[in-house]
């Protein structure tokens, strides 16, 4: 019996025709199926360590949705700080001349946080202070199929400054003025003479956690916080950021100090206060604060060429008050509005008003 053959046309169609009735097709190669790269990868220095931080890939290479990576690897090369870095060549699941320091589970990624897409880890294995050290991270999925090398990112490891000191938070109108004294020393002992740049940490609430809000310029010993909620406290802590050999090292954080924003805009006054008199009785009638936070109103009384003195009040939204046993003569009134801060800030008086009392 003659063999069967096929010309080269024929064969391709009857695989695409295979795999459009549902059997499988040809397999995609490697290069396409795999994760895409970690990016974003940055680190600071630490005392005695290096935080690493980077993205986790979302998608493959041909762009289809990666649902299933399950691991990130983290190489690191070592060296004197001389000439350009190891470069990052990868070759079965691994980078050649580098060593593999982490390997970080997506079901289990302790020690390392995984938040908003972001991972963070410190690195801590054996590493000596004036080295350079370069990492890659590699991202692996459920076929075992890895990515390629992320951008390479090099860290010489230099001394970490001292946290500032003496910090204060001085509250304000709807801000905080945060205070410190810059550190006189590295974490080593060394005598520290270069300005430093520092981090804001703010914490919301007493079960918040502390989170980065504001980097200030270089030098700078204060910073204000505003567009705060007043009679809300905040929590405040200050962290010292070092630059050298094109490296970042950060301190622990200082002490906290807490501070709540206050109130200390008095309100509009009332206006178009009218009085009307009879026999020992003065009614007012007046038009409210245009304040949203009123919390009362206050009546203030007066012979004519005499200081006007309180005598009642009335709780908003209120804006009438009878002023009852007025002796007879003529008398000056005048109302403030009172916020519900807690300064209770009161505002100018409004326009007097004057009756005679028969």
């Amino acid at each position: 019996m003659r063999a069967l053959s096929f010309s080269w046309p024929l064969t391709v169609g009857v695989l695409l025709t295979l795999t459009a009735c549902g059997r499988p097709g040809l397999p995609l190669p490697p290069e396409r199926v795999s994760p895409q790269p970690a990016t974003d990868l940055s680190a600071v220095v630490l005392d005695r360590a290096v935080e690493l931080a980077w993205t986790m890939p979302s998608r493959r290479a041909d762009n289809a949705r990666l649902r299933d990576l399950i691991a990130m690897h983290v190489f690191r090369a070592e060296d004197d700080g001389a000439g350009d870095p190891k470069p990052a060549l990868v070759s079965r699941g691994r980078v050649a001349g580098y060593a593999e320091v982490a390997t970080v589970r997506m079901v289990d990624p302790a020690p390392a946080v995984i938040g908003a897409g972001r991972v963070t880890l410190v690195d801590r294995a054996a590493l000596t202070p004036g080295r350079r050290y370069t990492y890659v991270v590699l991202a692996e999925d459920a076929r075992g199929h890895v990515s390629p090398p992320s951008s390479r990112l090099s860290v010489a490891l230099i001394t970490s400054p001292l946290a500032p000191t003496d910090v204060r938070a001085v509250p304000g109108d709807r801000e905080v003025r945060v205070e410190w004294r810059p550190p006189a020393r590295l974490q080593d002992g060394a005598s520290l003479d270069e300005p430093l740049v520092y981090e804001i940490l703010r914490s919301t609430g007493p079960d918040a956690p502390l989170a980065v809000v504001a980097a200030t310029a270089s030098g700078a010993t204060s910073y204000v916080d505003r567009s705060l909620d007043n009679e809300r406290p905040y929590s405040y802590a200050v962290r010292s950021l070092r630059t050298s050999r094109g490296s970042v090292a950060r301190s622990e954080a200082s002490a906290v100090a807490t501070a709540t924003p206050i109130d200390t805009t008095p309100p509009d006054a009332p206006t178009e206060l009218v009085g009307v008199p009879s026999e020992g009785v003065v009614r007012l009638v007046w038009m409210p604060s245009p304040d949203p936070d009123i919390g009362r109103y206050v009546v203030y009384r007066g012979r004519e060429g005499a200081e006007l003195e309180r005598v009642g009040s009335t709780a908003a939204p209120g804006t009438t008050f009878v002023d009852r046993e007025v002796p007879a003569g003529r008398w000056r009134y005048a109302v403030s509005a009172q916020d519900t801060s807690s300064r209770a800030n009161e505002s100018p008086r409004s326009v007097e008003v004057t009756v005679t009392v028969p």
